[in-house]
C-alpha cells in the first residue's frame, strides 16, 4: 500500500472518486485487487472496503477473523477476532506506554489514552469503599441488546445536528451494541454512535409511514435540488437493514434514585466511542452529575436521570464494549483516586440551563478527538482567576460546560457532597512552540454576534502561552460571549489542528476542531478571518495593548444586535483598511506597529446617526456590479443580510448548504421549506429577493 501520486489535474479533468464512499476528493491511498488499483480517500475508507470485501485477520492472534471484529480506531486502526485479544493487544500496550512513561521526566500534564486492560469493578469498588447504582435506576436493559447490524446497512436516523430531520445513515462501525453511523450525503468529519435500541435510528420507511419526509443532512455536500435524484441512487440496490434486528426502547425508571457517590459507566460525550468509570458528584431533581474517575473535570457533564449515555456497573462487560480504565490523575498507582468531600457551593457546575434535557446519546462527535489530549485544556490560571474576579458571585464561570450569562444561575446547596479532584497545571509553555499573547482591546466594538456586557468581563489579554493554547482561549471566548452559541459556532473554520472548541446549544454539546497552526503569522490570520466574519473590530486582539484607544473604532455607542432591526443613515465614514502581521516580526513576538494594506478592500461599513449607531453589512456598492450567478456563498449571504439584517440568523444554513449564486437563482419556497428548513415568512422573503434579482436582467 502507497500514497497515490500527486499529479495535478489539468484544466476540465474531474476528480476520482474513493472506490468505497464515491467521494471526488483527494486520493491518498490505494490498494491492489485482483489485478486491479482501488483508490481510497482516509484510511477509515480502505479499513472499511477491505473489511466488506477482503479476509481480515486479528491484529492479535493474526488468525481470520469470520465473525463481526472488534475494532479500534487509535492510534491507528486494528481490528480484533475477540474481546480477549483486545483486552491482551491493550494491556500490552499499556505496559509498553507506562515504560516510556517511567523513562521520560514527569511534565506536571497528562493525557488521557484510550486504553483498556482487565478491570475489576469488584477490586476497585474495595479499594474506593464505594458502592455501584444498581441496574434498576438506569434506562436499559437488564440484558445488553444483541447487535445483529452489519457495516454498510441503511437505516434511517435523526441528524444529530438537526434533529428535526430524519436522514438515510450507513452502518460504518460496530463496538458491542454501538453503531457507528454516517449521513448519506455528508462527509466523514461528522460520525456519531447510537445504541441498537435508540429511538433516533428506524428501518427504511419508516419516516415516510407517518406523513414525514427524508431530508439531506445539514451540510449535503451536493445542491439541494439534486437530494431526491441521489436519495434514489443511494438506496438502489443498497443493503437495508431488516425490522427485525432494530429494537424497542427500554422504559425509564420511575423516577431519579441516584445518590452522589455511587459508581457506574458513562459514555464520554466529547468522545463517544468511550465508555468510563464514572461517579455521581451531584444530584438536582431529575439532573445527575456524571464525574469521569481520575480525569480532568473538562469531560464531566450534567444528564437527566435516565439518559442512555449513563450504564450499570458491568454493563460494558456483558456487552462486549471496550471500557476504559480509570484515569492517573491523582499520580497514586492502583489506589482510588476519587476523594468525596463536602466542596464550596460554586465547586460543581449547575444543570444546563435549558427547559429541555439534553436527549440521551445525542451529542455530536463533530471533529472530536479520539483521544483525551491538550488539544481540550483548561483555560490558564491567570485568565480562570480574572474571570472569576469580575463575575458576580451569583453566576458561576464553567469551562465547556455553560458560558458566563447575564442570568443568575443558583448553583447545588452547600451540602451537596461533590466528589473532588485536583487539577493538573496547564499554564505551562513548550519550549519548542513559539509564544504569542493576544491583548483584549475592552473598547473595540464587537459587532452583532457578541454580548458586549460579556466582553467587559474578560481579561486583559490571554498568554503569553503556546500558540494552540492561546488560540483555543481566544476562540473560545467568542463562543462564551456570543448572543446566540450556535451562530458564532456555525463561523468557525473547521481543520486538522490541536485545538478543539466546544459549544452548547440545542440541547447537545458540539465540537469544532480548527485549522493547524504552527507559526504566530497563522495564529493572527486566523483571528482576522474570525473578525471578519463576526464583523467585529479588527483591533479586538492584538500582539500590543492600544494604550491609546482603538483607531479602528470611530464610534463608542451601543452595537445592534444581529436579531435587532437596524436602519442605516446617509452619512457613511471611509473604509478602513485591514492589518497583516509580519511573519518574520512575529516569530520573535516583537510586533509594535500596525501597517494597512495598501490596497483598501471593503470589508465592512460603518454607518452612524445622532440617535443610535447601527452595524450594518456592505458589499451592496461591490457586489450589485457583479452578476449574481458569479456570486460565492459568502457573497450570497452578504447580499441578503444587507437588504434583510434578521436574515442573518440563517447564514449558517447558506453556508451548510453551499448556496451560491447560481444555486440561489434556483430556489423557490417549497424547496427552501422542506431541504432548508426554513420558515415560510423568511422563504417567501427570500422569493422576493430572487425575484428582483431575475428582473434586474443582468445574471
Amino acid at each position: 500500500m502507497a500514497g497515490v501520486g500527486g499529479k495535478g489535474s489539468g484544466k476540465g479533468r474531474t476528480k476520482p472518486c474513493c472506490a468505497w464512499c464515491s467521494e471526488k476528493r483527494d486520493l491518498k491511498y490505494c490498494l491492489a485487487v485482483d489485478h486491479q488499483k482501488k483508490d481510497f480517500c482516509s484510511e477509515m475508507c480502505l479499513h472499511d472496503y477491505k473489511t466488506a470485501f477482503l479476509k481480515v485477520t486479528c491484529a492479535f492472534c493474526e488468525c481470520e477473523i469470520t465473525k463481526n471484529p472488534v475494532v479500534i480506531t487509535e492510534p491507528s486502526i486494528k481490528d480484533f477476532c475477540s474481546q480477549q485479544c483486545l483486552q491482551k493487544h491493550n494491556a500490552k500496550e499499556l505496559n509498553s506506554q507506562l515504560d516510556k512513561q517511567k523513562s521520560k521526566q514527569s511534565s506536571g500534564f497528562q493525557f488521557q489514552y484510550e486504553i483498556t486492560g482487565v478491570f475489576d469493578w469488584d477490586v476497585y469498588l474495595k479499594e474506593c469503599n464505594a458502592t455501584a447504582a444498581p441496574a434498576e435506576w438506569f434506562k436499559q436493559y437488564a440484558v445488553p441488546p444483541k447487535n445483529e447490524f452489519r457495516i454498510g446497512m441503511k437505516l434511517e436516523a435523526f441528524d444529530p445536528r438537526n434533529t428535526t430531520s430524519t436522514c438515510i445513515a450507513t452502518v460504518v462501525g460496530i463496538q458491542g451494541p454501538l453503531l457507528r453511523l454516517r449521513l448519506d450525503g455528508g462527509d466523514n468529519k461528522n460520525d456519531f454512535w447510537r445504541l441498537v435500541d435508540s429511538s433516533d435510528i428506524h428501518p427504511i420507511g419508516h419516516c415516510e409511514k407517518n406523513g414525514g419526509m427524508l431530508q439531506p443532512p445539514l451540510g449535503f455536500r451536493m445542491n439541494a435540488s439534486s437530494w431526491p435524484m441521489f436519495l434514489l441512487k443511494t438506496l438502489n440496490g443498497a443493503d437495508i437493514a431488516p425490522s427485525k434486528i432494530f429494537m424497542k426502547e427500554p422504559e425509564s425508571p420511575p423516577r431519579n434514585f441516584f445518590d452522589v457517590g455511587v459508581k457506574l459507566e458513562a459514555l464520554d460525550r466529547k468522545n463517544p466511542h468511550l465508555i468510563c468509570p464514572a461517579t455521581v458528584g451531584a444530584v438536582k431533581d431529575d439532573m445527575i452529575f456524571i464525574t469521569f474517575d481520575g480525569w480532568r473535570g473538562a469531560f464531566d457533564y450534567w444528564c437527566k436521570y435516565d439518559a442512555r449515555d449513563i450504564f450499570p456497573v458491568g454493563w460494558c462487560k456483558a456487552s462486549g464494549h471496550p471500557l476504559q480504565l480509570p484515569g492517573n490523575k491523582a499520580g497514586s498507582s492502583g489506589k482510588c483516586k476519587i476523594k468525596v468531600q463536602v466542596p464550596l457551593p460554586s465547586t460543581v457546575p449547575p444543570p444546563p440551563p435549558v427547559s429541555k434535557p439534553p436527549s440521551p446519546g445525542s451529542q455530536t462527535p463533530s471533529n472530536s478527538t479520539r483521544s483525551r489530549s491538550n488539544g481540550v485544556s483548561n483555560n490558564s490560571e491567570k485568565s480562570q482567576q480574572s474571570l472569576q474576579q469580575t463575575v458576580s458571585p451569583s453566576s458561576t464561570v464553567i469551562e465547556n460546560e455553560i458560558s458566563a450569562s447575564d442570568v443568575d444561575i443558583k448553583p447545588p446547596s452547600p451540602s451537596t457532597t461533590k466528589v473532588l479532584v485536583t487539577e493538573p497545571d496547564t499554564s505551562s509553555v513548550s519550549k519548542s512552540s513559539p509564544s504569542v499573547c493576544a491583548y483584549i482591546n475592552h473598547g473595540c466594538t464587537c459587532g452583532p454576534y457578541l454580548n458586549p456586557r460579556r466582553i467587559s468581563r474578560l481579561p486583559v489579554k490571554y498568554g503569553p502561552g503556546s500558540l494552540n493554547r492561546v488560540l483555543r482561549e481566544a476562540v473560545q471566548t467568542f463562543i462564551d460571549c456570543a448572543e446566540n452559541e450556535k451562530n458564532v459556532f456555525s463561523l468557525l473554520k473547521q481543520g486538522e489542528g490541536k485545538v478543539i472548541i466546544t459549544a452548547n446549544f440545542d440541547g447537545k454539546m458540539h465540537t469544532c476542531r480548527l485549522p493547524p497552526v504552527e507559526k504566530v503569522s497563522s495564529f493572527w490570520n486566523y483571528l482576522e478571518g474570525l473578525f471578519d466574519d463576526l464583523m467585529c473590530c479588527e483591533n479586538f486582539y492584538t500582539s500590543q495593548p492600544l494604550e491609546s484607544g482603538c483607531t479602528k473604532c470611530v464610534s463608542k455607542g451601543p452595537v445592534r444586535r444581529a436579531s435587532e432591526e437596524c436602519t442605516p443613515s446617509h452619512s457613511e465614514l471611509p473604509l478602513l483598511g485591514k492589518r497583516r502581521w509580519s511573519s518574520d516580526s512575529s516569530e520573535n513576538n516583537s510586533r509594535n506597529s500596525i501597517s494597512p494594506l495598501k490596497s483598501m478592500k471593503p470589508t465592512r461599513l460603518y454607518h452612524s446617526s445622532e440617535s443610535e449607531d447601527c452595524f450594518v453589512t456592505s458589499l451592496i456598492a461591490e457586489k450589485c456590479q457583479s452578476k449574481p450567478s458569479e456570486w460565492t456563498v459568502d457573497d450570497v449571504i452578504h447580499h441578503v443580510c444587507s437588504v434583510d439584517p434578521n436574515m442573518m440568523t440563517h447564514a449558517d444554513l447558506f453556508r451548510k448548504h453551499e448556496i451560491d449564486g447560481k444555486a440561489l437563482l434556483l430556489l423557490n419556497s417549497d424547496m427552501m421549506m422542506k431541504y432548508m428548513g426554513l420558515k415560510l415568512g423568511p422563504a417567501l422573503k427570500i422569493c422576493n429577493l430572487i425575484e428582483k434579482l431575475k428582473a434586474k436582467r443582468f445574471y
